[in-house]
């Protein structure tokens, strides 16, 4: 930005300040009264007629955010109240304020003051904030362009006399290596998919920091899906039509009563709850007809054939068993003698989900014909049975509190040391150092937006505060589509286990879980170890997804919104103990290890009564 620029941005931002007050009219009314800041009551407004005294002690970059702190005051103007002074750190473009980003004011305490040579009047001259500029565009990065960086100051005076400063930040080339500082930012969304290339350098004639922001990548993800989806929609409609015939052809056959059918659209193999079930059916002193229907992902097509045999077995078996959404045997009316068991992955009630979401971002249609036809949907208590029947849709008598299967093995020690002992056995830089375990869930409304910003994690921070004594371990929701990229330098503290199928496993050698909204939480639960909830969005999530508990006082360990906050937890061992027993009292009915066979006795209840009847 040149003098000349520069100067009209100086200028509009004293005709915009002078006509704040016509513009109040725009405030919304609450009984016809206008409600005002302190600052909108002012009774003057004197704006750059002051040259404030400010200094940058901090201007940090790590990935796409930056942390700020320093001080800035106007000599003469004491800044003794908080609420008398805001501080904004402007980014501007061609002397037009795009974005305004607010700075919390820090108090300067006496020794701080008499370091820096400052009297108590100017107590409140201090400031600090992390900016994620991968987020200031309205959740959106900075858009493509050059910009400057300017702090605006505005004090309010006890003659009730506005001031309003906006400076340059000074000299920050100290804080660029190499005198330049660059980094990649990414958005997703379902729609697009953006990358960019954020570059930092100190603009000498400005005096302050120039950024620019480049797009390199624009996907257009809802073209490619509707692209794909115009090229395969009269096939796929044709299959699943045939399917749906063939099943109500196939029902004409009688059921067979020995038949189990296992399916999943997020699993190639026995594992999860399907594998402690499927265990407890063959310790039974019966003879089964199991049906396996397993693929990794609902796009993993499926054949001709294959519709055909699952039309068959799905009319003809006793019982289906799902764990998690599966979409084509949702348009079906299960057979008044056969049973849709939902085996859902997941344990407790957590994030709001299914028919719970109807209005919000990715919620389902109130039409929909999801979850509807489950005859039996299992879950870990009784506290939780109204969750679930209203997520999926279903009558509450559906809803079976029997616990989860797959809980069982937290109360198997021998199968828990056989685990231990094959993990440490594969793995042996597990050993010797305590492991952190980092399991959150995804961003995004589904599976075509889901991603982690992993820009929220310093890795430079985690490494140098912690790697002495712990190792970190990713466990990353297989929805993700963008990758972990671990710097060389951290490889040894730093591991990728995302691909890792059973988390349970995990948590056996995990000291501490770092999670976020997912029901993982549950389950480390039942080990009696600390957890720490790293919640940086959780403002937004709470006002996009939503809770069936009020989040702050449901997690039973502490909340970290930063970085640093997480590493301030680990280090001091600031864990919440005392909340786990309650926690787990709640939402476990039973803690013997016997869920499975209550699952199996619950599935196969109706049949023997009806069997004992018939006899």
């Amino acid at each position: 930005m040149k003098e000349r620029e520069f100067l009209k941005f100086k200028l509009g931002t004293l005709f915009r300040k002078r006509s704040v007050q016509k513009n109040l009219n725009h405030v919304d009314e609450i009984s016809e009264e206008k409600l005002f800041s302190l600052f909108d009551k002012a009774e003057d407004v004197i704006t750059n007629k002051n040259i404030p005294i400010r200094v940058i002690t901090k201007f940090n970059w790590y990935e796409s955010f930056l942390t700020i702190e320093g001080y800035m005051y106007i000599d003469g103007i004491p800044l003794l109240r908080e609420d008398t002074v805001r501080k904004k750190l402007l980014i501007v473009q061609k002397g037009e304020v795009v974005q305004s980003i607010p700075l919390k004011n820090q108090r300067l305490d006496e020794s701080e003051r008499q370091r820096l040579g400052f009297s108590k009047e100017y107590e409140w001259a201090g400031f600090y904030q992390e900016i994620n500029f991968s987020k200031v565009n309205g959740g959106k990065p900075l858009p493509h362009g050059n910009f400057h960086l300017y702090l605006e100051l505005e004090v309010l005076d006890e003659q009730n006399i506005k001031y309003h400063e906006t400076h340059t930040l000074g000299n920050i080339n100290q804080f660029l290596k190499q005198d330049i500082y660059a980094t990649k930012m990414e958005h997703f969304s379902g729609k697009k998919r953006l990358k960019y290339n954020f570059i930092v350098t100190y603009d000498e004639e400005e005096k302050t920091a120039y950024v620019s922001s480049h797009k390199l990548q624009e996907i257009d993800q809802g073209l490619i899906e509707t692209t794909m989806k115009d090229e395969n929609r009269i096939i796929r409609k044709m299959k699943r039509v045939m399917f749906q015939i063939l099943y109500q052809l196939f029902c004409i056959l009688p059921v067979k009563q020995n038949k189990i059918t296992f399916a999943s659209d997020s699993r190639t193999d026995l594992s999860g709850n399907f594998e402690f079930v499927y265990q407890e059916l063959l310790n039974r002193d019966e003879t089964f007809d199991f049906q396996f229907f397993l693929k990794e992902s609902i796009n993993t097509k499926k054949s001709i054939a294959e519709y055909v045999q699952m039309a068959y077995h799905f009319a003809t078996s006793r019982q289906i068993l799902i764990d998690d959404f599966y979409p084509i045997i949702y348009p079906l009316k299960i057979r008044k003698n056969a049973d849709l068991v939902q085996l859902w992955h997941a344990v407790g009630a957590f994030k709001t989900f299914g028919y719970s979401r109807i209005g919000l971002p990715g919620g389902p249609s109130p039409t929909s014909k999801n979850h509807r036809n489950y005859t039996k949907v299992i879950v870990s208590s009784d506290h939780i049975r109204k969750h679930y029947a209203e997520g999926f849709g279903v009558d509450i008598e559906n809803v079976i509190a029997t616990g989860v299967p797959r809980t069982d093995f937290f109360f198997d020690e021998a199968k828990k040391a056989e685990v231990r002992s094959s993990l440490y056995e594969e793995y042996p830089f597990l050993k010797g150092k305590k492991v952190i375990l980092f399991a959150p869930t995804f961003r995004g409304n589904g599976q075509q937006s889901a991603h982690y910003p992993f820009e929220v994690l310093n890795y430079d921070q985690l490494y140098q505060e912690l790697n002495s004594e712990y190792i970190f371990l990713f466990k990353i929701h297989p929805f993700v589509k963008n990758q972990i990229n671990i710097p060389y330098q951290y490889s040894e503290f730093f591991y990728d286990f995302s691909d890792f199928r059973e988390i349970n496993e995990l948590l056996l050698i995990a000291d501490v879980l770092i999670t976020d909204y997912s029901s993982v939480c549950f389950e480390f639960a039942l080990l009696q170890k600390p957890m720490i909830f790293f919640s940086y969005d959780v403002d937004e999530y709470i006002r996009t997804r939503d809770f069936y508990y009020e989040y702050f006082s449901f997690i039973p360990g502490p909340l970290a919104r930063t970085c640093r906050e997480l590493v301030s937890i680990v280090k001091n061992n600031q864990y919440e103990f005392e909340k786990l027993d309650s926690f787990v009292q709640y939402f476990f009915d039973e803690l013997d290890g016997q869920s499975s066979k209550r699952v199996v006795d619950a599935i196969f209840l109706e049949q023997k009564e009806g069997d004992e009847k018939q006899g």
